[in-house]
């Protein structure tokens, strides 16, 4: 795949894209969103939605992915899917495991979900819709960045602006070997350029 020499493609890729989502219908999900996201800024304050509004969410979620287990005991034919079957399930066993969950939920993820709320005011994350859900930040002291071929929002932002390449965060060599981040390095081969000129 050739590497770009101009900046001049990735203005015509955004118009590309510009183009293209003027041509899609609405997604008739996002005003409905929006404004109960909007309701929610203007009904409670940021502290409460970054701590018990997240911590409602992960309960209401953890325990509607945990339902089915629960269910499948009752169930005869998911019995012989049942790992360890000489542990038999007892009301006893299920309230021991239900108190560990809730001291675990609210006496350890409760004070690290209270955390975030801080995080989110000393980097100045927003919580407008407008501006929240791709912030595309690159925080620097990000502990990610510690993790071998980690590359981040930079990377999946220069996907999101080409299209072309840069398809993993994550996992980049897959990008690596089969050269598909090559227009990620000439691109910021050339800002680095830019940089040094200035």
């Amino acid at each position: 795949m050739a590497t770009n020499e101009s900046v001049g493609i990735f203005s015509s890729a955004s118009l590309a894209v510009e183009y293209v989502d003027s041509l899609l219908p609405e997604n008739p999900l996002q005003e409905p969103f929006k404004n109960a996201w909007n309701y929610m800024l203007n009904n409670y304050t940021k502290f409460q939605i970054a701590t018990w509004g997240s911590l409602i969410v992960h309960e209401a979620l953890y325990f509607l992915f945990c339902l089915p287990g629960f269910l499948f005991q009752f169930i005869p034919y998911m019995r012989k899917y049942k790992i360890q079957k000489d542990k038999p399930e007892t009301l006893e066993n299920q309230w021991k495991c239900f108190k560990v969950l809730l001291f675990n939920h609210f006496c350890i993820q409760l004070p690290l979900i209270c955390g975030t709320y801080y995080f989110t005011e000393y980097f100045n994350i927003p919580y407008d819709w407008e501006r929240m859900p791709r912030c595309g930040y690159d925080i620097p002291l990000n502990p990610l960045n510690l993790i071998p071929f980690y590359a981040g929002s930079r990377h999946h932002d220069f996907h999101h602006m080409n299209f072309v390449g840069n398809y993993a965060s994550t996992f980049t060599w897959w990008d690596r070997i089969f050269g598909t981040d090559s227009q990620f390095h000439a691109y910021y081969e050339k800002k680095k350029m830019g940089k040094k000129t200035e």
